[in-house]
């Protein structure tokens, strides 16, 4: 059966969800069969979606919430979680 979860993240980079963390985000939800979504108030986006992440123009301390939906649903949250808290992995020396 399916899973369906969701968890609260806070993007803890300085520069926000431009390129590179956006790719990176892209690129881990896509390791998964699940449905992922960001939702930044109103709006909800393509987890999967390069473009439609930029888009959300998510700077520092944006609060965002990550569905998954299938699955590997809580695996690809977890990733996702730790990418975030971890800064997209960004030298921010």
């Amino acid at each position: 059966m399916p899973g369906n979860a969701s968890v609260h993240v806070v993007i803890a980079n300085k520069l926000g969800l431009h390129a590179r963390p956006a790719m990176a985000f892209a690129e881990t939800a896509g390791k998964y069969r699940c449905d992922v979504s960001i939702l930044r108030g109103e709006q909800k986006i393509d987890g999967k979606s390069v473009m439609e992440i930029m888009l959300l123009a998510a700077t520092a301390g944006t609060e965002l919430c990550i569905e998954a939906d299938g699955d590997d649903a809580d695996a690809c949250l977890d990733e996702l979680r730790d990418l975030v808290e971890r800064g997209f992995d960004e030298d921010e020396s």
